[in-house]
């Protein structure tokens, strides 16, 4: 799964702690708006790049034109555990 860059190093642990749903054996729970004492257990596995996006703006008859791209980073992680209430 991949998440918004945490600035945390490789093999790291992450708690994430806004669960916002939970669904366990059929049972579904959500939280208003988040679920009071759950969090999410992950190990942070790699920093990857998401797709290069190219940003064109251009103004005919003036000759502006402004070509720029931007590349989000995100860290990949792996789910150890969720633990609920």
């Amino acid at each position: 799964m991949d998440l918004e860059l945490l600035h945390q190093p490789d093999g790291a642990i992450v708690d994430i702690d806004r669960v916002l749903l939970i669904e366990n054996d059929g049972t579904v729970t959500t939280g208003k708006p988040f679920i009071e004492g759950a969090k999410v257990v992950a190990e942070v596995v790699e920093r990857v790049k998401g797709e290069k996006l190219i940003v064109f703006r251009y103004k005919r008859k003036t000759r502006y034109h402004v070509k720029t791209g931007h590349r989000q980073q995100y860290n990949r992680v792996q789910v150890k555990s969720i633990v609920t209430a």
